[in-house]
């Protein structure tokens, strides 16, 4: 018997791998999370699976539904939202699995950051503006940061910043980046990245309606100089002089060996 951890994707159906959307299929027993993981997913169990959604259960009361289908010899999905890697939730019921000698796999997911970068129709790391992207949070009642981990530090570097569970204080999210990254900073807000009802506010840091996160909790800010950029250099990659196995020079005659 095996636990399969599969990364349900961030909230479409259909963006889920070939390989999770097999293993649910193969599994007999399902547990997934269902504040956000979207039931479409559970058209994929097969006939007579038992599903049960475990968004108001203890982690206890989850693991004894996974010792259960253990004694019983059925493997478990277990969906997850988004990519498992990251604010999961996954690494406590690893410890409990290893502690208990029950077998677990990981199938890797569509992370919400990736969505909400696909709903702006933009690539993140562009030459010459940034060259990497931070996952972060602020501090909330599940999980505190790190005392090094502030949004403070994070600006300091300009790399562009995925910031997760913090909409609904989106106004201290302004005030602590803006002294880093200025006003005129581009920032995004991505409400349910790729559910029906996806929304997308975008503005700076001086101009984002600070209200627009209240009640809200499934959203993701993005704040970075890439976003929207118009400005900045063509990667060397695909440059016709730029020597690489599979293209090297020599084989463009507009761009000869001595090049």
């Amino acid at each position: 018997m095996t636990v399969h951890f599969i990364g349900a994707g961030p909230g479409a159906p259909d963006l889920i791998t070939l390989r999770g959307r097999d293993l649910i299929a193969a599994c007999p027993v399902c547990l997934y999370a269902g504040s956000l993981v979207p039931e479409a997913l559970l058209q994929h169990c097969p006939p007579g699976a038992k599903i049960v959604n475990t968004a108001s259960m203890s982690l206890d009361e989850i693991m004894a539904e996974i010792a259960e289908a253990n004694a019983q010899g059925k493997d478990v999905a277990r969906l997850h939202s988004g990519d498992l890697s990251v604010w999961s939730a996954m690494g406590e019921q690893l410890r409990r699995l290893r502690a208990m000698g029950i077998a677990y796999d990981v199938t890797p997911g569509v992370p919400a950051f990736a969505a909400a970068a696909a709903a702006l129709s933009a690539e993140l790391t562009l030459p010459g503006v940034a060259q990497s992207v931070v996952l972060t949070r602020t501090s909330g009642r599940a999980s505190s940061m790190p005392d090094g981990e502030t949004l403070e530090n994070f600006a300091r570097t300009g790399a562009v910043l995925a910031i997760h569970l913090s909409v609904h204080v989106l106004p201290d999210v302004v005030a602590r980046l803006t002294p880093d990254y200025g006003p005129d900073c581009p920032v995004a807000v991505v409400f349910r990245a790729s559910w029906p009802d996806q929304r997308v506010v975008r503005a700076t840091l001086a101009t984002i309606d600070a209200s627009i996160g209240e009640g809200e909790r499934t959203a993701l800010i993005l704040v970075g100089h890439s976003l929207g950029a118009e400005d900045f250099d063509e990667s060397r990659l695909y440059a016709g002089d730029y020597d690489r196995r599979y293209r090297p020079v020599g084989t463009n005659p507009r761009f000869p060996e001595s090049a």
